[in-house]
């Protein structure tokens, strides 16, 4: 198994992968020392895809599904695509796993959203037990799974011993994650909130019996590289209107954190702009504040401050996202570079 960034001592990087230029994105990430990749799984491309691609394509970094949607998958075969994925990375796959925004459940994947708490632990229960190599049979509220037939894996050698992250957002969700999980997955989050986060995340470690030893905190930042922060920011505008524009807005978890950090206003303007077909004034309508809070902008120096912060705030691996950024692939392959030198900037490089 890949040594956790706790197990190494200081915080790393990982790189969230784009479809077009999944390949080189990820060698120069090896090239550069980052320590993982994260394959996100959405509109645009799958998860799995995309990490059997880069398998082939690297030796040493952690390949993370980042995340892969619960509702697109009955759990006994998320078990048998990361035992897969595992096997030809040669133990580099980490399972990344969210109950997806429910509007998204519901139009893609025709599933139910209700009760994601008590799908979630059912979901990662029978995953884990898949991957321990035994025969299951499982009867449980959102999920039945093993009749007539008993799930078992037979990809390889078992058990397969990898680590599961879980995508979470509020704080029953991140509580749930610490008790049940390796590792934390989180996007659109400022140092602060992530501060909040694994405060409620030590929470579920202790209800599990365990402290944050080896837990993987890994928010996944939009990122642009530049001298001046406000027009690095206008590059990730679209980012935040593609999230923020998903769906019902009282149900979209992006606005609700908008809300949180106190740019509700901006949010509802953003959601009034789109809904009369004005994308590029919904991207105008974001302060920002708001996207300094959640993103790295601006110049090496600035961007290696803000990473001391994360840091500070309890961050293992930091995720950066160039698929955020309007520029084409040369540039981000810049932004890695130019994230990879932050890091050594930053004092909290491992």
């Amino acid at each position: 198994m890949t040594p956790t960034p706790q197990e190494a001592g200081a915080m790393r990087l990982a790189v969230n992968l784009t479809l077009q230029g999944a390949a080189d994105l990820a060698r120069t990430a090896e090239e550069l020392g980052y320590a993982a990749v994260l394959a996100p799984e959405g509109f645009r491309s799958d998860a799995a895809s995309l990490l059997g691609l880069v398998a082939g394509q690297t030796r040493r970094l952690a390949l993370v599904s980042g995340v892969m949607q619960m509702p697109a998958r009955p759990p006994g075969l998320a078990a048998l695509t990361a035992a897969t994925l595992d096997a030809l990375s040669g133990g580099r796959f980490r399972l990344g796993l969210g109950i997806s925004n429910p509007d998204v459940s519901r139009g893609w994947y025709g599933a139910d959203a209700d009760r994601p708490l008590g799908r979630t632990r059912e979901y990662v229960e029978i995953v884990r037990r898949v991957l321990s190599g035994e025969p299951v049979v499982y009867r449980g509220r959102h999920y039945s799974v093993g009749d007539p037939a008993p799930v078992r894996l037979l990809t390889g050698p078992a058990p397969v011993d990898l680590p599961v992250y879980l995508g979470a957002v509020g704080p029953r969700n991140l509580r749930l994650a610490g008790e049940i999980a390796d590792g934390w997955i989180g996007v659109f989050t400022s140092p602060e909130a992530v501060a909040d986060a694994v405060g409620a995340i030590t929470e579920g470690r202790k209800r599990a019996g365990k402290d944050l030893d080896g837990f993987d905190v890994l928010p996944c930042l939009p990122t642009a590289v530049g001298p001046d922060p406000a027009t690095a920011a206008d590059r990730l505008r679209g980012q935040y209107v593609y999230l923020m524009g998903m769906g019902d807005a009282e149900r979209n978890v992006y606005c609700a954190l908008a809300r949180r950090l106190g740019h509700g206003r901006a949010a509802e303007e953003l959601r009034a702009r789109l809904a009369a077909g004005d994308r590029a004034g919904a991207g105008a309508a974001l302060p920002v504040d708001l996207i300094d809070r959640t993103a790295l902008i601006g110049p090496v120096p600035r961007i290696a401050e803000r990473m001391a912060e994360y840091a500070g705030a309890g961050v293992t691996t930091l995720g950066i996202m160039v698929s955020a950024a309007a520029v084409a692939p040369e540039e981000r392959l810049a932004i890695l570079r130019g994230c990879a030198q932050a890091l050594e900037k930053s004092g909290v490089a491992g």
